[in-house]
Parts: C-alpha cells; structure tokens; sequence
C-alpha cells in the first residue's frame, strides 16, 4: 500500500506561539507534521479527530481538503488563530 503524503490543499497559515510565529501549511504531510510534532496540546476531541483524518487522506481514503478543514477545527479547539 502506497501513502500519498504529499497531498495539497488551499494554504492556511497559523499563529503558533506566544511570539506569533506563523506556520503556512498547505498538504497532508505538512499538517501532520504540525499536529505530531509542534502542536500546543496533544489532548482534545478535534486534535485527535485531525491526527486520525491525515492518516486516512495517507492513506487516499479522504480527500486533502478534509485534513484542511479538520486541521481548522483543531486550532480552533487549541486557541491557535488562523489566517486563510
């Protein structure tokens, strides 16, 4: 089984951190690279909703502007703003 990491969707960009350092994600890869590796809270229903939906666009199972949208919802839930 091949995974597409790769994938793109539309770029958001993210206000991370207490200095409003930004992050400009714009594929499946960099959005689960952002949630395993640098996200503020590793707890709450969306972060979890968000980890398991990159997994399923890895997989081609959902499409990437899913993992878009989930992604918005967790910085939502995180406090994180978000610029579209």
């Amino acid at each position: 089984m091949k995974r597409n990491t790769l994938r793109p969707f539309p770029a958001i960009t993210l206000v991370m951190g207490e200095n409003g350092g930004t992050r400009r994600v714009n594929s499946v890869h960099q959005a689960a690279e952002l949630l395993l590796e640098y996200w503020p809270v590793e707890n709450g229903e969306e972060y979890v909703a968000a980890v398991r939906i990159c997994l399923e666009a890895m997989l081609g199972a959902v499409p990437p502007e899913t993992v878009r949208e989930a992604l918005i919802k967790a910085a939502r839930e995180a406090g994180i703003s978000v610029m579209q």
